[in-house]
């Protein structure tokens, strides 16, 4: 027996394990790529997981596990179920929008375009602060709000000393974060609004894992909805870096709007469908509490809202922007953060400048996350040398996103240009139709272009180039 024990002792642990872990981690990585491949994602997506997965599966299979999940088939289904269909009465004529891109979004998945609409944009983080503290301290009935990101700052403390007072005062206050990107402010930093009587939910915890994608599935839209007839809604969190009292010297570039309308039902829809689905409340309580209006007509502006990510079954945001692209004939100019798009959006921006449409992207010289800038200058490099326009803002981070077409559609809100917005993340976008809008929007733009300056292409050394390639193939699971 003892010669045995050193026999098991001597070679099982040391081969015999180590060969059968092998084996088990190859089988699984084998048929995770099989599950991949009848996934509905796109080529580069799929290329990119996997390299990843075949080629080091000891890193690959763990990380797939924990973040490759795209789509939530139950809670699509689940969400769906909550969302009414928009009035007849708002929805808008077809034949006063941009009709090609109206209908892709909408047979996509997204919702209906809808009229009456009035719109302001907010330009500046003190101007969007101004106004949400002001919504906030006028709200009758009821306080919906969405943030991806709720900071331990002076902003954030006053926001939430807001809402603790109008909990107090009994209006229904409901405050949904991010599990992920509130984790350090969505327990004991909102306990004062939770002690007045108001509510807030976490989207998504991370810790405990809940499910086995809910690491990676992150609900990136930021909107504010009050009393169900008034919206806010754009690229800011409720942090300093956004927005504030008064001027910051490191305050981030972004853009933002006030909707009043019937998009603000539908707007309002949204929130309670992530809302229901977060803290599990049915939603007929909900809109009891929110007391809305209905949808009155507040001015002529056409606005479609476009709600993506893994509890749409399509991808209306990811069509709608592609249809944009390809329906461009004489302008095309998008503002975006990160700018890591897949082959076909790409490819259309090149096809455009080649065939003499004007084509211009606008990202920041630098942006908060240097591997994005690496990872984006394959991208660039080929948009330029087709033709397009590649321009840096130069005054500090560039956090808006914005594209508008032939000025003749428009869109901004949460989502970047970048495949995790496109493809994983919860976003919100809002589509313009009518032109004094979309007018407002490029002068916005021309305003940008005058703190921009023109990259410089130099030629490539072979490090430089081999891990620009490289993260090139990675990018889609950047």
């Amino acid at each position: 027996m003892s010669e045995l024990s050193q026999f098991i002792d001597r070679f099982v642990p040391g081969g015999f394990v180590a060969h059968l872990s092998t084996v088990a981690g190859f089988l699984l990585a084998f048929f995770l790529a099989a599950r991949l491949m009848t996934e509905r994602r796109a080529p580069a997506n799929t290329f990119a997981w996997l390299l990843v997965i075949v080629f080091i599966p000891w890193l690959g299979v763990p990380l797939y596990l924990f973040l490759g999940g795209r789509k939530l088939r139950k809670m699509a289904k689940d969400k769906k179920a909550l969302l009414p269909v928009v009035p007849a009465i708002c929805v808008a004529d077809m034949s006063h929008v941009f009709a090609p891109v109206a209908k892709t979004v909408a047979g996509a998945g997204g919702f209906e375009p809808v009229g009456g609409n009035r719109v302001r944009f907010l330009l500046t983080g003190e101007e969007d602060f101004a106004e949400l503290e002001r919504q906030i301290l006028a709200a009758k009935h009821s306080i919906h709000i969405t943030t991806f990101i709720l900071s331990r700052d002076a902003t954030g403390r006053r926001i939430v000393e807001l809402l603790a007072r109008r909990a107090r005062e009994g209006v229904k206050v409901r405050l949904l974060l991010d599990a992920l990107g509130c984790f350090l402010s969505s327990r004991g930093f909102v306990d004062p609004i939770r002690k007045a009587g108001g509510e807030v939910g976490r989207f998504m915890p991370v810790m405990p894992f809940t499910s086995r994608a809910s690491a990676n599935l992150r609900c990136h839209r930021k909107m504010a909805i009050f009393d169900g007839s008034i919206a806010l809604i754009g690229g800011r969190n409720i942090a300093r870096e956004y927005m504030g009292p008064t001027p910051y010297a490191k305050r981030w570039r972004d853009f933002g709007a006030v909707i009043e309308g019937p998009a603000t039902v539908v707007l309002g829809e949204v929130f309670i469908a992530d809302w229901c689905f977060a803290v599990r409340q049915p939603p007929e309580k909900v809109r009891l509490d929110a007391q809305a209006s209905g949808a009155p007509i507040m001015g002529s502006c056409e606005l479609q809202v476009v709600a993506s990510g893994p509890d749409v079954p399509g991808d209306p945001l990811y069509e709608g922007i592609v249809a944009m692209i390809q329906q461009a004939e004489r302008n095309i100019w998008i503002v975006t953060p990160y700018f890591i798009p897949d082959d076909v959006l790409l490819r259309s921006m090149i096809v455009k400048a080649r065939a003499g449409c004007s084509v211009t992207l606008v990202v920041p010289q630098h942006s908060n996350h240097p591997v994005t800038d690496f990872a984006r200058r394959n991208f660039t490099r080929e948009l330029g040398a087709a033709g397009g326009h590649v321009l840096l803002y130069d005054a500090g981070m560039l956090h808006a996103k914005a594209i508008v077409i032939d000025d003749r559609v428009a869109m901004f809100g949460s989502p970047n240009f970048d495949l995790r917005s496109l493809f994983v993340n919860f976003e919100i976008g809002v589509l313009v139709y009518t032109e004094p809008e979309i007018a407002r929007i490029r002068a916005w733009i021309d305003d940008l272009l005058t703190q921009c300056i023109e990259p410089t292409f130099t030629k490539r050394h072979l490090l430089t180039s081999i891990a620009e390639d490289v993260c090139r193939l990675l990018a889609p699971i950047l």
